[in-house]
């Protein structure tokens, strides 16, 4: 009974949380900013605004794309789940992407994105994701806001912490928060402390094209990886893993996994394990995992299956790995710009533990350890403690930095975010949130460079805060300045899908490296169509291929016939178009698949298989030009045994 009664006490302390906030919907009693709110976020037509913010889809598996302070969306950019509206795994081309050891997969559940970092701040170059069901990171072209790499990641299950990398993007990094048996090993659930194992992945960048490869893992207990990031500065050979469950439960998790008074924060030194994955202390184990790479010369994604990847054993690796107990269930693990501070978000703990990264590695020197856990020595908590922030709030959960000497940290149970000095660990002020916050973002918050004039509250229920629209309501979101002591709330506004984490960056970081066209003669698609007299119909057996280019405001060819029911027919569409911002779109009728979306210079296609006779039209689906609704055609679908030849033609 006892054991339940936590449970049931957090269910309450929650709900009245949210009941107390949700009693005004004039928000009166907050940091409310008022009259000068709507000023301090207008950004007036044809101005652009100072922020990008890119906030994770949650489970609609995507990335979107905002304007700060405006909280304008601009783009969602498609990475883990298929999307109908630009034709993203659908096309022939992009399909590949979505492929996995376990098939196609067309949907997953994207938590956190990163950017890439050159000496801990975020470069402009790439955003990365983690895919959480199906173990992936993917690696976004912040050039042409697209997703360039899917990289599959073996022996994990529940990618969630990840895909935090290092100081100069050396590894992007995966932690399991699922433990299981290694190599998808057929053994009974109730043997879980015997044969499930955690895994801590470090996934290499190229630091030229960003390519991905699984350079090792590294074999943990079996605890539930929860979150990470890596140090800067002093501590830039190491990364830091929150964990929860170092019960090893693996069944009431809510009541089993949270009996101890203090779970791990786990730190590797990345750079001893690098060393010796290269003096062959690691054993290959098979692993069959993909690697998706889209190359924009071709405009086409391939797949590469691995079949096997390198493990390290921390018994056999001494130096590499340590435990600092942390309280209680910790969530997030931050580390502030100095590299010195390691900030634990116990969600469960009435304090937020700061550890100090020089008493971390002075407690190493003196060997301050209380034991091991399967051969990873544990830090005495007081050796490694810079101090605690007391009494913050219920539910700490993940912390950002200003880079003014103050953090930021989010509270899930109390509702609130709460400022806290570093150094003295003292409270200095607090805001409500609307409501229940997981997540936040300061832009550059989690880096060696933060632009500390916003944080952004990600939260989880949105109760009135608009208006209703049946049972499930937009996620929440809220902009509050920092510029001066007190935190001022300046506007709601609505996210897609279910926002985790974010990361923001001044607009002119990317600005100005924007690619606004695909030029043609650089286009090496292989069924590329350059000028509108090479436009042609191939039969190749049952295979159709449609050699197509598109310009305002026609297709060429536009009446094809000589298509047979069963043939496989693939419309290979180029967009002649060098103008900015003139897609065109592809749809044909009874198409079991999607419409294409085709950039100025690019080919893209869309693959047909006709079930029954009859006269299909066909159509620019992306609104182009003042003649958009003539940029149609017609093909023409016989029965099997039909004579009719193949022909096609344009304006004849």
């Amino acid at each position: 009974m006892k054991r339940h009664m936590w449970s049931l006490f957090l269910l309450v302390v929650s709900a009245a949380s949210i009941g107390f906030y949700g009693c005004s919907k004039n928000g009166s009693g907050t940091a409310f900013a008022g009259d000068d709110a709507a000023k301090s976020v207008y950004v007036p037509p044809g101005k652009h605004d100072e922020f990008y913010l890119f906030t994770s889809g949650g489970f609609n598996g995507q990335v979107g794309v905002y304007g700060l302070p405006s909280g304008r969306l601009f783009r969602v950019i498609p990475v883990f789940s298929v999307d109908a509206e630009k034709g993203y795994g659908f096309s022939e081309e992009t399909k590949p992407l979505l492929m996995t050891s376990y098939g196609f997969i067309p949907w997953d559940d994207a938590h956190h994105p990163e950017f890439s970092m050159t000496d801990g701040k975020p470069d402009g170059r790439w955003l990365f994701i983690n895919a959480n069901n199906t173990p992936r990171i993917a690696r976004i072209d912040l050039r042409t806001f697209r997703t360039a790499e899917i990289i599959e990641i073996p022996n994990s299950g529940g990618n969630h912490s990840s895909p935090f990398c290092t100081e100069n993007t050396e590894y992007v990094v995966a932690g399991t928060r699922f433990s299981v048996p290694p190599a998808g090993q057929d053994v009974p659930i109730a043997s879980y402390k015997e044969h499930f194992r955690g895994m801590i992945s470090f996934v290499r960048v190229n630091p030229t094209t960003g390519a991905m490869s699984l350079a090792f893992q590294i074999q943990a207990p079996p605890f539930d990886w929860d979150l990470s990031h890596s140090g800067k500065g002093p501590s830039r050979e190491w990364s830091f893993f929150s964990c929860y469950n170092s019960e090893e439960a693996n069944t009431l998790l809510e009541v089993n996994a949270s009996q101890k008074d203090k779970d791990f924060i786990l730190a590797v030194n990345w750079k001893k394990a690098e060393e010796y994955a290269s003096q062959g202390k690691g054993k290959r184990v098979k692993a069959t995992y993909y690697v998706n790479r889209y190359d924009e010369g071709t405009h086409t994604a391939t797949s590469n299956v691995m079949n096997d990847v390198l493990v390290l054993d921390p018994k056999d690796c001494p130096g590499m790995m340590y435990l600092m107990p942390c309280p209680k269930s910790p969530h997030g693990v931050d580390v502030d710009p100095s590299g010195e501070y390691i900030v634990g978000g116990g969600k469960l703990s009435t304090v937020i533990p700061v550890f100090s990264f020089s008493k971390m590695q002075k407690a190493i020197a003196d060997r301050a350890f209380d034991g091991d856990v399967e051969g990873i020595p544990v830090i005495k908590y007081e050796a490694c403690i810079a101090g605690e922030v007391q009494k913050p709030g219920l539910g700490p959960l993940h912390t950002e930095f200003d880079g003014k000497g103050y953090a930021y940290t989010s509270m899930f149970v109390s509702s609130e975010i709460v400022k806290w000095k570093l150094g003295t660990w003292e409270v200095v002020d607090r805001v409500p949130t609307y409501y229940s916050i997981g997540h936040l973002c300061i832009p550059g918050g989690d880096s060696k460079q933060p632009w500390g004039k916003y944080v952004i509250a990600l939260n989880k229920i949105t109760k009135d805060r608009y208006l209703p629209t049946g049972p499930e309501l937009t996620q929440s979101a809220q902009l509050y300045s920092i510029e001066g002591d007190k935190m001022k709330l300046l506007l709601d506004f609505p996210t897609v899908g279910e926002p985790h984490y974010a990361q923001a960056c001044p607009a002119e970081l990317l600005e100005k490296n924007s690619v606004r066209i695909f030029k043609l003669e650089q286009n090496k698609h292989p069924y590329a169509v350059k000028a509108e007299k090479d436009a042609r119909v191939e039969r190749k057996g049952n295979e159709v291929h449609v050699y197509m280019t598109t310009i305002r405001s026609h297709f060429a060819p536009d009446n094809i016939e000589g298509i047979k029911v069963g043939d496989v027919v693939y419309f290979h569409v180029t967009n002649l178009e060098q103008d900015w911002d003139i897609p065109h779109g592809f749809a044909v009728q009874g198409a079991l698949n999607g419409e294409l979306l085709i950039m100025p210079g690019e080919t893209q296609t869309l693959k047909w298989i006709p079930q029954r006779p009859g006269v299909y039209p066909f159509y620019c689906t992306d609104f182009c030009s003042a003649l958009h609704q003539e940029m149609q055609g017609y093909v023409r679908v016989s029965s099997p045994g039909a004579s009719v030849p193949l022909s096609f033609g344009t304006g004849k």
